[in-house]
């Protein structure tokens, strides 16, 4: 019995660095890396209407881009899609944002300490107030004018042949090719014109003494209306 108890001892022994080194229960630990630094963005006034993209400005100090809100001509807010990841820009971006809106252009003062970065801001700001005023431009041009000539039509009075002028969908104008040469249709011809000018449609009422001249007219009318689509 006196020589077991070393042999019992050293197994407990032996069992210590087996406790001592299991790995624990969960698997491996991982960290998660904290995110890198995004460009700050900054806006004033409402977010709704027009969203025009500045350039893209590559700077020695990093990439500036600026997103501007218009409604209409007004700058309504501005935000900085890029921006170099720099203390002196953080705190001058609110600045040039907030001297956008007051003066409502690019012809603002660079923000000291942040030189390179204000003037690319100006840079894409005025690409974007650029663009804004381009696309206005476009969409309030006037719609191209296009003449139409209707079917031309034989009456017992005579041809009848109308030539419509469009802008966009709007009749401008009316003009008669052909006509029968007889008073009453002389006559009738400028009511014609006046009521397809107001009703801006062939569905208008015939003249009295002039009905065949009234019908065929309209048909004409009609036909140059759906040639123009």
């Amino acid at each position: 019995m006196k020589r077991a108890i070393p042999v019992v001892v050293l197994s407990i022994a032996g069992l210590v660095p087996v406790w001592r080194y299991e790995p624990s229960i969960g698997g491996t630990s991982t960290t998660e890396a904290a995110p890198a630094p995004s460009a700050s963005s900054a806006s004033g006034g409402s977010s709704s209407g027009t969203v025009v993209k500045g350039t893209l400005v590559n700077t020695e100090k990093g990439p500036v881009e600026v997103q501007v809100t218009f409604q209409g001509d007004k700058i309504t807010a501005v935000k900085m899609l890029r921006q170099p990841n720099h203390p002196q820009t953080t705190a001058a971006v609110p600045k040039l944002i907030a001297a956008t809106l007051e003066a409502q252009s690019a012809d603002i003062d660079t923000v000291s300490g942040a030189t390179i970065t204000s003037e690319a801001y100006q840079e894409s700001l005025q690409a974007a107030i650029d663009e804004n005023a381009k696309s206005a431009s476009a969409s309030e041009a006037p719609a191209a004018s296009r003449t139409i000539d209707g079917s031309a039509l034989t009456t017992e009075k005579g041809p009848v042949q109308v030539q419509a002028t469009f802008e966009g969908d709007k009749i401008t104008a009316v003009k008669m090719l052909q006509q029968p040469n007889h008073p009453q249709t002389t006559a009738a011809v400028p009511k014609l014109i006046a009521a397809t000018l107001e009703a801006q449609s062939a569905d208008i009422d015939t003249v009295s003494g002039a009905t065949i001249t009234s019908e065929a007219y309209k048909e004409s009318l009609q036909a140059a209306i759906d040639a123009k689509g």
